[in-house]
């Protein structure tokens, strides 16, 4: 029988007699707490998942929240004033010694909160053990994420015929997000990032009103949300013939990613897709045009905690999702990025995201 994520958490979480994931008002929202409680509606501010060294799960919500809340995982708990939370937590946390929490998303004011309600607690960092519990997908978030990058993908296959000479880049990206929501996406993973031209060898542009000309590079990075998990690609078109420096950059960047992937598998180091990767770009005359990492975790948030850059220290397992991003970025020309969401597997991986990488002449 599967183990439930709960069980999963405090297994990971050693030396803990429980784990507190709470929610402030926004922005401080643990996708954590979506994720223990599988729930895929609902803010539940205010809001305690807590996980016990039994495996149990107490969820403590608001009135508010309670009607939703009754279609997910966990005890639950509900309460009108904050006398009535509390004597949940202190309920919830009975004989618990040493207790963890997401570090990196808990308000300080929270945790403080926590620690004065239930006597004798001692707050201890969880971080590390949550993110390598949601770092493997079990197979309904699978599903999940491949539903994402099915609508994604498909919105990606359009994007040639989205196209025209003199549209901005903001009317592209708004084309891109609105067809993502008519196949079902749920709200953009992240901004859309839409670069024409010599924006497009910034990584992170913002959308502008520069227009589409004859010759430019048109990068996309975008995705989407199902069931509150994220798709992450990018491509990159062409609006006519570009320059022959374009043209030789994509061929380099569709073979660095190639040679990553295939570094990508159960048990291996993430750093070699990196490596692998930056050693095509840099044996060419494009050496050190590759300014960031290969890729990175991919989950209930759009930058799980998995790094696959030269420095990284993570091993990769059977069930985590990353990206695999190279790209080629020259200041006044334009960039490339062709980007992939992948499923580690036991031999190998599975792109998740599917439109043709072969160049692509507008």
């Amino acid at each position: 029988m599967e183990r439930s994520r709960a069980e999963r958490l405090i297994s990971n979480a050693k030396g803990l007699d429980a784990v507190v994931i709470l929610n402030g008002g926004a922005p401080f929202l643990d996708s954590a707490f979506w994720y223990l409680t599988e729930l895929t509606g609902g803010s539940f501010e205010g809001s305690f998942a807590v996980v016990r060294k039994d495996g149990g799960l107490d969820v403590i919500v608001s009135t508010l929240e309670a009607e939703t809340a009754e279609s997910g995982k966990g005890n639950l708990r509900v309460y009108n004033t904050r006398e009535e939370r509390d004597d949940h937590l202190r309920e919830a946390l009975k004989g618990a010694g040493n207790v963890g929490f997401n570090i990196h998303n808990a308000p300080y004011s929270m945790v403080n909160h926590v620690k004065k309600t239930v006597k004798g607690i001692n707050v201890k960092d969880a971080s590390s053990a949550i993110s390598s519990t949601v770092s493997v997908k079990d197979s309904k978030e699978i599903e999940l994420t491949r539903e994402a990058c099915r609508i994604s993908s498909q919105a990606a296959k359009e994007i040639p015929d989205m196209l025209s000479e003199g549209m901005t880049e903001k009317e592209a990206a708004f084309k891109i997000d609105m067809r993502m929501r008519e196949l079902g996406g749920e709200g953009n993973a992240f901004d859309t990032i839409s670069a024409f031209g010599p924006n497009s060898s910034k990584p992170h542009h913002s959308p502008t009103d520069r227009r589409l000309a004859k010759g430019d590079a048109a990068l996309f990075d975008f995705g989407t949300k199902y069931g509150r998990y994220c798709s992450d690609m990018t491509r990159t078109v062409f609006l006519s013939r570009p320059p022959e420096i374009l043209e030789r950059a994509y061929e380099v960047v569709l073979e660095a990613q190639t040679a990553g992937i295939e570094r990508y598998m159960d048990g291996a180091k993430a750093k070699d897709a990196d490596i692998a990767a930056r050693e095509v770009i840099d044996r060419t005359e494009f050496k050190g045009k590759f300014i960031h990492s290969f890729g990175h975790g991919i989950g209930m948030d759009i930058h799980q905690d998995i790094s696959v850059s030269p420095r990284s220290d993570h091993i990769l397992k059977e069930g985590n999702i990353v990206s695999a991003e190279p790209g080629i970025y020259i200041p006044g020309v334009g960039g490339i990025r062709i980007e992939d969401t992948c499923l580690i597997t036991k031999n190998g991986c599975e792109r998740l995201t599917d439109f043709d990488r072969k160049m692509t002449i507008v």
